[in-house]
């Protein structure tokens, strides 16, 4: 994701910070230049029917479709009538074309051994065949069906990719939930999702500590009724309580069966995951991916975003590379697979298009600051897909770790999650790429599936701050709330006009929040609902998207969607807390802080100098119900909150308090405006 800051706007329109595609690069890729991507984009605009059928017609389909697009917004069907397996086209297609014995994950763990090496594993295809098979029996013998939700919160290990994978082969739609949520996240995402079944570890590494993985589902087996089977793989070999007849160990469970599993026949619009995102109110929503749009999008996105080499099915046939399989490309994208970022771009889109796909279990930090480079170097890395959050944070270390390196390696950046500043774009391209690598800035959600604003590496000029132009067969816009376009360089909000392969198919038994969050927002005279992504754009004169922010109460933290509401709950669930406010401001290293603005209960403050220890306490309780990301950056213990006469908080006013910024806007509907200029004192 991508926003214009302050006086870099200006200046990142100038001639002199503009990329075109560096000429060894455009050689190699697929699209060449802008007037190809222009005549694609053009024919995938006017017939998306046709141009998604034939990128579909590239992955393996046990029976064709009858029909591509069914569409009666907001509810879309792909590829009607079509069967279709996630597993059997990232798995089990490459071992049936001979090439089962190609490297296609490679893990590194964090920890390092006495030697200083750390852990390395290599799974080819063949690998995961067996891996993925063996799983899937073990799933079976516990009873899940096709249509059984499974919970998977594991660490990022091989075994994760494994536990999705087996789910998609047997047509169980897996609930993944990133290994740093709490007991009640998963307790939420289990009730939601209907779940009796969850996969996890004893625990996973991070930062030289062991992550209680195990204890926390636990945790959570104390707080619902619903969880029958958990599976634990053992990755830490710390000490953890099994419940006999409910907990069983990874190893026990899979030397108990075959590794014969063939793969389910899905149509094409059967679920294939359930991931749960932050809406500004109320609980997480359960986004619905199904199986066959879904594949199609991520498949073609990742091998024209990251230019791809190891499967050869181009946009344009005549350029097709290797069908062999053969590729000195080794792919690694830095997130964890609990978010969409991992689901999309290190598993589903990646495996199909035949490219190694780099996993990593720990912190980008250890031992050292340099663990990333170190690790682009040894195995000789050359698409490189990361957050803003990340650049910003290696740019405070300076230029040293990374000069310790050979990163010659590399031919490709990518940036996902979050807004990059311009400034941080430079240093990523100028330090870390050498000023060789273009830089794919990408705009997309756990909604959208896959990559819906993003440069074409070959053909597309880069601007910093800016992720460019739209992606193939994507009709986006920037319209007022009655779904007009609006005018070059004025703000908007980001709509889609057209339907997708992988667009979200709806929310998890909510239909109504499905269509209140995403299609109510804008509608045209004639009643035509766009899908509303929730960020306001600017569209630049030479046809360049600028995301703006987002236009609801979501922040996004490190590249992680947090909704106010929860954290603002989590604050006001503590004994000591009456009201709360949670707002974002701008942070140096994770885009955006969260600060929260809480209200005392009485006698909530028992003595002088017991504010910081109170202060500490609120921001560790909400770690505790949240997540360690939901931490609250700043905490401002107040009397009052602004509100207006009719007691609504003014949040707007909150984010200038909590930014330093001046409060400069329209009070006059405030109830008291002396309660702005004491906040703003107090923090």
């Amino acid at each position: 994701m991508s926003q214009p800051t302050s006086d870099a706007v200006q200046s990142s329109l100038d001639e002199s910070r503009k990329f075109p595609p560096p000429d060894a690069f455009a050689a190699e890729a697929n699209v060449r230049s802008m007037a190809e991507y222009e005549a694609i984009y053009q024919r995938s605009i006017d017939d998306p029917e046709a141009f998604w059928a034939s990128i579909a017609s590239r992955l393996h389909w046990f029976e064709p479709w009858d029909k591509t697009l069914e569409w009666d917004a907001p509810d879309a069907k792909w590829f009607v009538g079509g069967k279709i397996n996630a597993c059997y086209n990232a798995v089990d297609r490459q071992v049936a074309d001979g090439l089962g014995d190609k490297p296609a994950i490679i893990w590194e763990g964090e920890p390092t051994g006495a030697d200083g090496e750390p852990e390395v594993r290599v799974l080819t295809y063949a690998d995961l065949q067996r891996a993925t098979a063996r799983f899937a029996n073990a799933l079976k013998a516990h009873g899940v069906k096709k249509g059984d939700v499974v919970t998977i919160y594991m660490p990022m290990v091989p075994e994760l990719a494994i536990a999705k994978l087996a789910c998609a082969r047997i047509g169980a739609p897996h609930s993944v939930i990133f290994g740093g949520f709490s007991a009640s996240a998963i307790r939420d995402r289990v009730e939601d999702g209907k779940s009796r079944i969850v996969i996890t570890a004893d625990g996973g590494w991070r930062r030289g500590n062991v992550v209680p993985l195990k204890q926390n589902v636990d945790d959570a087996c104390a707080m619902t009724g619903r969880i029958e089977t958990v599976i634990v793989y053992q990755r830490c070999h710390n000490e953890v309580t099994m419940q006999p007849g409910r907990d069983v160990w990874w190893h026990d469970t899979v030397a108990e069966v075959s590794d014969d599993c063939p793969c389910e026949p899905m149509d094409s619009e059967d679920l294939l995951f359930i991931l749960y995102t932050s809406g500004s109110t109320g609980k997480p929503k359960g986004i619905m991916h199904t199986t066959g749009g879904y594949l199609v999008h991520t498949y073609l996105t990742a091998q024209t975003t990251f230019d791809l080499k190891g499967d050869g099915n181009a946009l344009v046939p005549e350029r097709d590379t290797d069908r062999t399989g053969s590729t000195n490309d080794v792919y690694w994208c830095t997130a964890d697979i609990g978010w969409i970022t991992g689901h999309s771009y290190i598993i589903y889109g990646v495996l199909p298009n035949r490219v190694p796909t780099l996993m990593y279990e720990g912190a980008p930090n250890y031992p050292e600051w340099n663990r990333f480079w170190d690790m682009v170097e040894r195995h000789k890395v050359t698409i490189f897909y990361t957050a803003p959050t990340a650049i910003r944070a290696f740019m405070k270390q300076g230029e040293e770790p990374i000069e310790k390196h050979d990163l010659s390696s590399l031919r490709l950046l990518g940036t996902v999650g979050e807004p990059i500043n311009p400034e941080a774009w430079m240093w990523y391209h100028q330090i870390v790429g050498g000023d060789r690598c273009p830089i794919v800035d990408t705009w997309w959600q756990t909604e959208t599936g896959g990559h819906m604003l993003t440069p074409v590496p070959g053909a597309t000029t880069t601007t910093p701050g800016s992720c460019t132009r739209p992606f193939f067969g994507i009709d986006a816009a920037c319209v007022d709330e009655q779904g007009v376009d609006v005018e070059n360089n004025t703000g908007g909000i980001l709509v889609i006009k057209k339907p997708w392969p992988s667009m979200l198919r709806g929310i998890y038994g909510d239909r109504d929040r499905f269509v209140e969050t995403y299609w109510s927002k804008v509608v045209t005279p004639d009643g035509t609902p766009h899908y509303t992504a929730g960020d306001g754009a600017r569209i630049d004169p030479e046809g360049n998207f600028w995301i703006m922010g987002r236009i609801d109460d979501v922040i996004v933290v490190a590249g992680h969607n947090l909704g106010t509401m929860e954290v603002e709950s989590a604050l006001v669930s503590h004994p000591r807390v009456a009201e709360a406010a949670v707002v974002g401001f701008p942070h140096d290293v994770k885009g955006n802080g969260i600060a929260a603005f809480c209200i005392l209960r009485a006698g909530g403050m028992e003595a002088e100098g017991f504010e910081d220890e109170l202060k500490q306490e609120l921001r560790e309780h909400v770690a505790k119900e949240l997540g360690p990301i939901a931490k609250p950056d700043k905490v401002i213990l107040a009397d009052a909150l602004p509100k207006t006469r009719s007691g609504k908080i003014m949040r707007r006013l909150l984010r200038d308090i909590a930014a330093g910024r001046e409060v400069t806007q329209d009070t006059t509907t405030l109830e008291d405006r002396s309660i702005v200029d004491k906040l703003a004192k107090q923090a």
